[in-house]
């Protein structure tokens, strides 16, 4: 279990596993809504969910709930790009966990461009998330 999202026993490979139950992807995605400030999408069970997906191994669910953040973040924004290189990077290592380096290597320098937007100007932290934490990411 990952805060609200029950997690299977195996990560999703698309097109090898059966698709998870979006069931509890739309309890984690229904409050988004109602988010009415950058720091209520940063608290988000959304938010802290892809990252306890992604830290476990479940990169497909760690690119669902993260995705349903991004939609909704101001476009352009920081917070925006930060989260497009989080589920970029979720995506570069659902493609290295199907066995597909090369697919794997192309996303994952898209993941670096939208990191880099984000801490753009020195910008410390972005949702809680240091420039420093890349390499973090990248050992998971």
């Amino acid at each position: 279990m990952t805060g609200a999202l029950r997690l299977p026993p195996r990560p999703h490979l698309p097109g090898r596993t059966p698709r998870p139950d979006a069931a509890p992807f739309g309890a984690l995605k229904a409050p988004l809504a109602d988010c009415a400030s950058l720091a209520d999408f940063q608290h988000s069970a959304a938010f802290r969910a892809g990252f306890a997906c992604f830290d476990q191994g479940y990169f497909w669910e760690a690119h669902e709930c993260w995705e349903a953040v991004w939609i909704r973040l101001p476009p352009a924004s920081r917070e925006r790009q930060l989260v497009q290189a989080l589920i970029q990077l979720a995506n570069a290592r659902l493609k290295a966990a199907m066995g597909n380096a090369a697919a794997s290597m192309r996303i994952l320098e898209r993941a670096r461009v939208a990191w880099d937007a984000a801490f753009s100007g020195g910008k410390a932290r972005v949702f809680g998330v240091s420039e420093s934490d890349w390499a973090d990411y990248l050992a998971k």
